[in-house]
Formats: structure tokens, sequence, C-alpha cells
């Protein structure tokens, strides 16, 4: 078998394992009409075929393309889709603080589709799938509480590149594997354009760095621009609490996440 077959394999039987612990038979998830909700809906719809929902969250700042992209997703996978706009929620936010930024729409837009979604997930007792890549995940590229929340994330030790690679294998719509990474959370926004740098050049210096554990001086030497790569390990070290469950301060001998790590698949 070749890598991706390995690959797909696998993160369709972890999904499978950890949905059926939680004793739950639905998932749900937020299609966007990128290439990382694509590669988790197709591997899900593997999986629990009707049993998953993908939802198409659009705002007044979705391109229309996105839309497109997401809806031909769904007719050649066979998806079991629905559409909810956040657009009204959005828009009366933004009329009661018309100071907003792009960084602070943006988080909104998140924040307000990973609440639909979780609220989605309750009626229909499903769990949330996460669509968040390692390399987002490395470099904070994401909103806390926004697409970094999930209950499960089947690619977040998958690179940007071989998201790419992995969509290939699984016959991906070509329109979402060619066009230009982006969140669609303000008009013309770029993940690369915002990042400074393509994902080819970022997962090359994130893998010497996190995967090989290379010193900055042998990374350079291999060719990776010395600003971009100051620019990584700051992101990485600046952003390590999106990562982390909220920190709690240890008061008692048993604490949450510090000394009391319950294994969820324990037999009582």
């Amino acid at each position: 078998m070749g890598k991706y077959d390995l690959i797909s394999e696998y993160l369709q039987y972890f999904l499978d394992d950890e949905v059926r612990k939680t004793g739950m038979q639905n998932v749900v998830l937020g299609l966007s009409g990128g290439i990382d909700s694509a590669v988790v809906a197709v591997l899900a719809q593997r999986v629990f075929g009707d049993n998953l929902l993908c939802v198409k969250m659009p705002s007044h700042y979705s391109s229309q393309s996105s839309l497109d992209d997401a809806d031909e997703l769904c007719r050649d996978f066979k998806l079991n889709s629905i559409t909810v706009s956040i657009e009204p929620m959005l828009k009366a936010y933004e009329e009661l603080n018309l100071d907003m930024d792009n960084l602070r729409r943006g988080n909104l837009s998140a924040r307000l589709r990973m609440s639909t979604l979780f609220d989605i997930s309750a009626k229909h007792n499903a769990l949330v799938l996460g669509t968040s890549n390692k390399s987002e995940l490395m470099l904070g590229y994401g909103t806390l509480y926004g697409d970094l929340a999930s209950a499960l994330n089947p690619i977040g030790d998958l690179y940007k590149s071989e998201i790419y690679e992995l969509a290939e294998h699984l016959g991906v719509t070509r329109s979402i594997i060619q066009k230009a990474p982006s969140a669609d959370l303000w008009d013309g926004q770029s993940d690369e354009a915002d990042l400074g740098y393509s994902y080819a050049k970022l997962d090359e210096a994130l893998k010497y760095y996190v995967e090989d554990r290379l010193s900055k001086e042998e990374i350079v030497k291999r060719g990776c621009d010395e600003s971009m790569f100051d620019m990584i390990v700051g992101r990485i070290f600046r952003n390590q609490f999106k990562r982390k469950m909220p920190l709690i301060a240890k008061l008692t001998s048993r604490t949450i996440n510090h000394d009391f790590n319950y294994p969820r698949d324990i037999t009582l």
C-alpha cells in the first residue's frame, strides 16, 4: 500500500473507533469549499455515510466560487448537506461595532460558525469534526473556540502540503485542489497573504524544526529564509495557548490536565 492508502485507512479507523467510543453514530462538520474540510468530509463519508451532515455557513463575505465548490463536492460524493447563513448574526454585530477591523471580524465569523455547528450537533446528537491541519495548528493560524474547536480532528497531524496530496489521492473536486487557500473571513482574504509565505515553504521549514528538530543554523543552511524561520518560531511559541485546554490552577492532589488525565475508554 502507498503512503496515502495507509493514511486514509488509518484516519477512517480513527474516526470510526473514536466516535463509537462515545456511543454516538452521527457526525457534523463545517463545509467551506476549501481543501481541509473537503478532505475531512470525504473521509467521514466513507465511514459514516448518511450519518454525516455537512453544514455550509456562508456570510456576506463568502465568495460564490467557494459556495459552488462546496456544492460540487456534495454532488460528487453524495454528501448530505444543509446551508445555515451566519450573515444576519454577523451583520447585527457589525452594526453595533462600527470600528471592527478584519481580525475581529474574522474571529467573530469563525466563532459564529462554530457556535452554529455545535448547536446543530446537539440537535442531531452528533460529534463535531475538526478541519484544522498541522501547519495551521503549529502557526496558531486559527481562531480559539472558532475553527480550532471540535470533538475530533482527523487531519491535525498532516501539514497543509500533505493535505493537498491526500486530496489528490481521495479524488477531491479539482476546483477545490487548484484554488488558493482562503477562509473567506473578509473580502479578498488569503491564507498565504496573511502568513507572508507559501505553505510549501512554510511546511518545509516546519518539518525541519518540528519533525527533524534541526537548529536554526541547520535549517537556514538548507536554504530556508531566515526571517521566515524567525516568524515561524515566534508564532509557534506565541500561540501555544491555542493548542492547550484552559490551564487550571492546581489546588488539590488530583487536578484535571495536571495529574488526572482520565482515559475515556476505561471500563467502569
